[in-house]
């Protein structure tokens, strides 16, 4: 059935890219033909009659701008162009064939006619490169087809638009600065003209994180012009200059420093940015340098003494000193420390935030943002809980604090995470902060809160069978129940409570988790409740742990969080305690019961998407480990209502970085044994 789904959902596509099809179609019938499939065509006797470019518009031949668009000169040009034709039909399929054979026929004709042109009055110059390209014929496609991909850049969401227009953009420049065949200047034309048309990268401030990822893209760009001179010789508009002398070792040394310089500027390190300006400097000084040689000896004789092209030399050194003008621009950009406190000084304390709690109120999750490892920010009277890990800046369910100041401390505590180089992120956060996070964030639902209604609760009917039957039969083996406080039991309860907490951890391949799911030493706050249920013979055969949830002063509600039963004790006692327990909160007047969220245990729709595809292979991966969806169906039988739990977050370039600090956040003293150990039980599991 799943092969079924696939190739009807392939048919469907193709059905809305009739043009490309046809397009690709018609290439590999004419490379049939013509041979171009195997042997270069630039060879072929056929070349000239159907080949463009300023030599044939002058010797009449006024066609070749239609007929060589749909030949191609060499066979390894078919590997490469083919993955191109994904421009023209991402754009179709989106935009109709209408739109994409116009776009593709307009950015073909224009860069070949406009090349032409270009080339023609720059050959009057004394302009080596344009009076060599001058005398070039072409074929190909490729200026059509870059045209289709810049036009379906222009259609991509922000922040993804931006980036991808500085890449398309920068690979064109280093191209036709560094190779400059007439194929490069058409290409550059024809995107061009898509993008004066859509006007889709209008100058406009961006905000620090885009402004590190422009900085990155461009010093790559210059690292990569840098490195190709050690490679091969440039033949591009600025001259020619022969391959640099050096090792392989010397190419990959410089590949590693760009690589390692361009990331740290990607996080807003700001000796990143001092080396970029320091070497902008020395560059500026040397094209003042040579200024000064040309004009106190000439052209001619400058070349001799220095044994290079000096055009070569000032072009690259100009584009250094643009790109350093760009640096200097934004260098408050590159400020970024990782370290730093975020929010106002002091940071709050643990304490601090239980009696924020006290006052405003919070939600299900709010008491976990009080445990041991959190980091708190406040921004005005809000408070933000959070981890600092793997560049991520990991924010644990909602701001705490009055509800009028949610979305600026939501949105001061994402610029000032960015300004200090970390991925801002909320997980389990509600409806309210996903409404408060900035216009083009991204949410992925990670669990549904299960949320129990206490008044008027009463187990009758059939629906609550299941939950009447663990109660009547606790009540004929003579079970107890009693709500308490770890503080006040007996060391000996307290030592059955260890026992049975260290036996369930002990059957995992992985430690207990974290983060949002507590141990014995969370459980130990004179705030938080027990749950036990005792046997005739004094043992504990199972407890839980509440959290309080605050509102407007008071307790108004109880999240479960530890879970733990005695092996061969009384089977039924987890729906024995729960409901025990609702039965008890219900009487003294609480509002709710949260019986918290099951991570990665939301159902999806069937078209939810890739992310909730990988969220669902990885729910299946850790069922055996750690049973979310068996816990979310066992919650079932309470009847809960469902509060969607969000990660909200920037962009899809944040969830490498995400899932790692989620990983190590859930898992912080797990080690790769331990991993690959659970990842072998898997295995086994599934076969």
């Amino acid at each position: 059935m799943g092969k079924n789904t696939t190739t009807s959902r392939a048919l469907r596509a193709a059905k809305r890219i009739p043009v490309t099809l046809g397009f690709a179609t018609a290439l590999l019938v004419i490379g049939l033909l013509t041979g171009s499939l195997w042997q270069p065509f630039t060879a072929s006797d056929l070349f000239p009659s159907v080949a463009y470019g300023l030599p044939a518009l002058e010797a009449g031949r006024w066609w070749t701008p239609v007929t060589g668009t749909f030949f191609v000169g060499s066979p390894w040009l078919f590997l490469a162009g083919f993955p191109a034709l994904a421009g023209i039909g991402s754009l179709e399929y989106r935009r109709g064939s209408r739109v994409a054979a116009a776009t593709f026929a307009v950015g073909q004709l224009f860069a070949v006619l406009a090349a032409s042109l270009l080339l023609w009055g720059a050959s009057l110059l004394p302009w080596t490169w344009a009076q060599q390209q001058a005398e070039v014929l072409s074929v190909g496609p490729s200026a059509g087809l870059f045209a289709c991909i810049a036009a379906a850049v222009a259609l991509l969401p922000s922040p993804w638009r931006l980036r991808a227009w500085t890449v398309l953009l920068a690979c064109l420049a280093v191209a036709l600065f560094y190779y400059g065949s007439l194929p490069d200047l058409e290409r550059l034309l024809a995107v061009g003209l898509v993008l004066a048309v859509t006007r889709s990268l209008r100058p406009q401030r961006v905000n620090v994180r885009e402004q590190r990822l422009l900085a990155f893209v461009v010093l790559c760009a210059l690292g990569a012009i840098e490195i190709l001179g050690y490679l091969a010789p440039m033949t591009g508009p600025f001259g020619f200059s022969a391959a640099t002398s050096g090792s392989w070792i010397d190419v990959a040394v410089n590949t590693v420093i760009v690589l390692v310089v361009a990331t740290a500027l990607r996080r807003g390190r700001r000796w990143a940015w001092i080396i970029v300006i320091v070497y902008v400097a020395l560059n500026a000084v040397l094209v003042l340098l040579l200024i000064m040689v040309l004009l106190l000896a000439g052209l001619p004789g400058v070349e001799a003494d220095l044994g290079a092209d000096v055009t070569s030399v000032l072009a690259s050194s100009a584009l250094w000193i643009v790109a350093g003008a760009y640096f200097v621009l934004v260098r408050g950009a590159f400020r970024a420390r990782p370290r730093a406190q975020l929010g106002a000084s002091p940071a709050p304390a643990a304490q601090e935030v239980k009696t924020a709690l006290h006052a405003d109120g919070g939600g299900t999750l709010s008491w976990m943002t009080t445990w041991e490892g959190m980091s708190y920010a406040r921004f005005g009277s809000g408070i933000v809980a959070y981890q600092r890990r793997s560049g991520v800046a990991l924010a644990l369910a909602d701001p705490i604090g009055p509800e009028a100041e949610r979305a600026q401390t939501v949105r001061a505590f994402i610029e000032a995470a960015e300004a200090a180089g970390l991925a801002p992120c909320f997980f389990s956060a509600g409806e309210a902060t996903r409404s408060a996070v900035p216009d083009g964030w991204r949410s992925i639902v990670v669990a549904d809160d299960t949320v129990v209604d206490l008044p008027g609760l009463q187990f009758t009917g059939k629906a609550w069978s299941a939950v009447r039957t663990s109660l009547n039969r606790a009540q004929r083996e003579g079970m107890t129940f009693r709500l308490s406080r770890l503080s006040d039991e007996s060391w000996g309860v307290r030592q059955q409570l260890s026992a049975i907490s260290d036996s369930w951890v002990g059957e995992k391949g992985l430690p207990e988790m974290g983060f949002t799911l507590g141990t014995l030493h969370e459980a130990a706050d004179p705030e938080v409740r027990l749950a036990l249920a005792v046997s005739p013979a004094g043992d504990v055969d199972g407890f839980l742990s509440w959290l309080p949830i605050y509102g407007e002063g008071a307790i108004r509600g109880w999240t479960l969080d530890l879970m733990r039963r005695r092996e061969g004790g009384f089977g039924p006692v987890m729906e024995y305690l729960i409901g025990a327990s609702a039965q008890q909160f219900s009487n003294e007047g609480a509002a709710v019961m949260s019986l918290s969220g099951a991570p990665l245990a939301h159902e999806y729709p069937a078209d939810a998407g890739v992310i909730a595809d990988l969220q669902e292979r990885m729910a299946a991966m850790l069922e055996p480990v750690y049973g979310f969806a068996s816990l979310h169906r066992f919650k079932q039988k309470f009847h809960p209502r469902y509060e969607t739990m969000y990660l909200l977050y920037r962009d899809e370039a944040d969830l490498t970085r995400i899932g790692a600090a989620l990983t190590r956040a859930f898992l912080p003293h797990a080690t790769l044994r331990q991993f690959a150990a659970a990842g072998v039980d898997l295995v086994r599991q599934e076969h």
